[in-house]
């Protein structure tokens, strides 16, 4: 059996909350219309349970980001650099998308702040892919 190293706890964390983070918002976004069905409070009630998860999670996902960054000091240069940056921009529109969304109150702003944090969360999940390979 393989070892598993603080790498490895690394990079299981990071996914792990990633999962969380992103994979929670596009199952939510997909039962709106269901929970509408349910009733009128039936998304907010929902929504407001999954960001009890969801903070903690994006949490983990800074700490880890974070803690990556040191790890892999030795690849930050040129295009490794350039992409880390545009990642890291794109996880604050993430998360600060996702704070404007929790306390938007229009249903234009519900749209606009779900939808941006939706596409930043793929657009960082990607980044991801393509800083590990």
């Amino acid at each position: 059996m393989l070892t598993a190293g603080w790498d490895t706890v690394r990079l299981f964390l990071h996914v792990l909350a990633a999962t969380v983070w992103l994979g929670g918002q596009l199952t939510l976004a997909a039962l709106v219309t269901a929970l509408r069905a349910v009733g009128a409070a039936a998304p907010k009630a929902a929504a407001r349970r999954f960001n009890q998860v969801a903070w903690p999670a994006f949490a983990v996902l800074l700490a880890t980001g974070a803690w990556n960054v040191v790890a892999e000091q030795a690849k930050d240069h040129g295009a490794y650099r350039t992409t880390l940056v545009v990642k890291l921009v794109v996880v604050a529109v993430s998360g600060l998308s996702a704070y404007c969304h929790a306390r938007s109150r229009s249903t234009a702003g519900l749209a606009v702040f779900g939808a941006l944090t939706g596409l930043s969360s793929l657009s960082a999940l990607f980044l991801g892919v393509l800083l590990a390979g």
